[in-house]
């Protein structure tokens, strides 16, 4: 890994969605320009809501015993870089990250916003040096529902592999396979750049 850049918990995402993004994004250095994209800002506002009405509200009923509100957490070790909208205390002084997601749930967990998760909990453990073993989400646009997420240790060695190619595509110009799924292009802001 090198000792100069960095990666963020979005870009974990990102190379989920298709690796792709990552050699255009961090390799040819060409900006996706998200921020012109409604549910990106719409999402934006509402985390900036929330930290605001929520700055002293503990969600007791998930064992949450404190919480520290917009936390920007650094790993020196995985070169990885994260904000969180939440870090909490649970009561067997575990730590757990809390996300707001401008989202509807679907009845399942995305991939993506597990392994964001757990990309968050490495931050957590490093930085605090404890466990975390769950991790929870709220879907504002289903009336603020809260899903936990169990995290184990496979799931966090996984999440290290994803970091390390994320690393491979951006140190040695990699260009990756894109992804599979050709229903992701159709919304992708590359799609007139790759040909895949």
């Amino acid at each position: 890994m090198s000792n100069y850049i960095y990666i963020t918990a979005s870009d974990i995402i990102e190379y989920l969605y298709c690796p792709r993004f990552i050699y255009y994004q961090n390799v040819l250095d060409i900006e996706q320009h998200e921020h012109e994209r409604y549910l990106v800002n719409k999402g934006r506002d509402i985390h900036e809501l929330k930290m605001v009405r929520n700055k002293d509200y503990l969600r007791k009923s998930i064992g949450c015993i404190k919480k520290e509100i917009d936390v920007y957490l650094t790993s020196e070790k995985l070169h990885l870089v994260g904000r969180m909208d939440e870090v909490l205390t649970l009561n067997d002084n575990s730590k757990a990250p809390l996300d707001y997601k401008f989202a509807i749930y679907e009845n399942k967990l995305f991939k993506t916003l597990k392994t964001q998760q757990i990309a968050y909990s490495l931050l957590i453990e490093e930085n605090y040096d404890c466990k975390v073993n769950k991790a929870f989400i709220i879907y504002v646009r289903s009336k603020n529902l809260i899903k936990e997420i169990k995290i184990n240790k496979k799931d966090k060695e996984k999440t290290i592999l994803i970091i390390n190619d994320i690393f491979d595509i951006i140190n040695k110009c990699h260009f990756p396979q894109g992804t599979k799924n050709k229903l992701k292009c159709q919304d992708c802001t590359y799609k007139n750049l790759c040909f895949s």
